[in-house]
């Protein structure tokens, strides 16, 4: 069992900057690809990001490259999600969540573990 408490999220400005991170607890950390998520009233839950168990390899929806950033700290068991840029289409709650494989997956059954999330609102 891995849990996951996100944190870091709030209302900020359209082009403003957020810095989310999630820290799990329970199990060896660098056993997990680690994912961001978000979900909007209303959608369904739509993939962010995700990174690879050692952090070498990242991976991005179209809708956030280049203007967030996946990282991880294998020592603090900790994920982070660095967004710059930030716009009104992007407020949403978001989810940090956790898939015990090798490989990087891009969709919401992918993954075993899930954080309570935490809410980003963005003000035009």
């Amino acid at each position: 069992q891995v849990q996951l408490v996100e944190s870091g999220g709030g209302l900020v400005q359209a082009g403003g900057s957020l810095r989310l991170s999630c820290v799990a607890s329970g199990r060896t950390f660098s056993w997990y690809v680690m994912g961001w998520f978000r979900q909007a009233p209303g959608k369904e839950r739509e993939f962010l990001a995700a990174i690879s168990r050692s952090g070498s390899n990242s991976y991005y929806a179209e809708s956030v490259k280049g203007r967030f950033t996946i990282s991880r700290d294998n020592v603090k068991n900790t994920v982070t999600l660095q967004m710059n840029s930030l716009k009104p289409e992007d407020a949403a709650v978001y989810y940090c969540a956790a898939r015990h494989s090798m490989v990087v997956g891009r969709n919401a059954y992918e993954y075993d573990y899930w954080g309570q999330g935490t809410q980003v609102t963005v003000s035009s």
